[in-house]
């Protein structure tokens, strides 16, 4: 089936060709001065320079000289300072550049990683702004399906091929595999799963949906940052469990003024990991930022303002979900099938079990190695709470805005 070309790509070639002409006139009048203005610059040769410039053997003298004193402050002089100043200004910029990625909400550049031969240009993000009416219910029918569908054309190119577009889980964008990759944004292990998955009932998130820091709002980005800053949290790098903890213990300190409690230290060790289930001893940046990012929806956004941030396909799913939990259909469930279902937003389905036809509405039952299945053996046997649909969705919202990524880490643990 033939490829359609869009009219951005029309446009993108009359824009290259414009530009290739202009720099070749530009070349033309550059070159043609030169030739004109050669005797005038012989002329001025031979007149000499205005101004006079010291002797080159003064010139050798005063540098000597210099070389003499420096050696002669010794590790704390002059020469030590300069040798350390650049270092150190080039570490400053490297952190202001990624503090500016952070705040521009795209967490890791993708300019770092291997962009040899990538043209694509990588979107620019623009931070959401809270409406007026964000914290008013939203009514959502449980009875009736949205089912949106997804678009035709890649998100990147404007292109429509077909069978080979692979569709978000979250969202209704589609891409070519071609297209993630020029832009740098997948290395080829994360293109492979995409390919491997997207089809799937596990299916993948897009660049958007994926990174859940692009929810926040300026400010509320701000203030992210700025406790980021005085934890002395080095952006784009991995954290150990040690500055974890002390990262802890300083926000503690900040909101409650007195330290974590031992059953507090237990817990987020616990996050930790959640967060590290590969078992390597530290957390990836994306990680962390992506469980401190729910951190601050939780803490500053209603949860009406959090259901009104699920997507149609979550808001389906979710439909899929309450409904296989009413067994006796009264739109009714119990606090512990509710947390129950909180849990299996995080569940990664086996290769095995992956398939085309199986239905997204799919819960399984949690593993016992899962870093949340003890402490809800504990949390909803007690739990006989009756919710309400409206009631499931609200306290159902940040857990399923948690399990956008699609890193296998839990961003967010049930409380113990």
């Amino acid at each position: 089936m033939g490829v359609l070309m869009s009219k951005k790509h029309q446009v993108e070639k009359v824009q290259k060709c414009t530009s290739v002409v202009s720099a070749f006139q530009q070349g033309v009048k550059e070159r043609a001065p030169s030739t004109t203005n050669q005797g005038e610059g012989s002329k001025e040769e031979r007149e000499g320079p205005t101004e006079a410039s010291p002797p080159p053997n003064l010139k050798e003298k005063e540098e000597a000289e210099h070389r003499e004193a420096d050696s002669k402050a010794g590790p704390s002089g002059t020469s030590q300072q300069a040798a350390t100043a650049a270092p150190s200004r080039d570490e400053c910029k490297v952190n202001q550049e990624a503090w500016n990625r952070l705040r521009d909400g795209k967490g890791v550049e993708p300019e770092d990683l291997d962009k040899t031969g990538h043209q694509l240009t990588p979107p620019a993000f623009v931070r959401p702004k809270r409406d007026a009416n964000v914290d008013q219910p939203m009514e959502i029918a449980l009875g009736q399906r949205e089912q949106p569908v997804n678009d035709e054309m890649c998100e990147v190119c404007e292109v429509w091929t077909a069978d080979d577009l692979f569709p978000c889980r979250t969202c209704t964008r589609v891409f070519h595999d071609g297209c993630l990759s020029e832009m740098g944004y997948l290395r080829p292990e994360l293109l492979q799963e995409m390919r491997e998955t997207a089809h799937t009932a596990t299916g993948w998130s897009c660049y958007y949906c994926d990174n859940v820091n692009l929810l926040l709002t300026e400010e509320e980005m701000y203030s992210l940052m700025e406790t980021f800053k005085q934890c002395k949290i080095i952006p784009e790098s991995c954290l150990v469990s040690d500055e974890l903890l002390q990262y802890r213990h300083f926000v503690s300190k900040q909101l409650f003024e007195k330290d974590l409690s031992d059953e507090q230290e237990e817990e987020v060790l616990a996050q930790f990991a959640a967060l590290d289930p590969e078992k390597r001893g530290q957390i990836e940046w994306s990680d962390f930022l992506y469980h401190e990012s729910l951190g601050v929806l939780k803490k500053f956004r209603t949860e009406n303002s959090l259901v009104r941030l699920l997507s149609a396909k979550e808001r389906d799913h979710v439909r899929s979900v309450f409904m296989s939990l009413d067994l006796d259909k009264d739109s009714v469930v119990t606090g512990a099938e509710t947390r129950w279902a909180q849990q299996s937003w995080f569940q990664k389905l086996s290769k095995e079990s992956q398939s085309c036809n199986v239905s997204i509405s799919h819960v399984g039952p949690i593993s016992d190695s899962s870093p949340a299945s003890s402490s809800s053996e504990r949390s909803t046997q007690k739990d006989d709470r009756p919710l309400s649909w409206d009631d499931f969705l609200r306290e159902s919202a940040i857990y399923i805005l948690a399990a956008r990524p699609n890193s296998s880490a839990m961003h967010i643990r049930l409380p113990l």
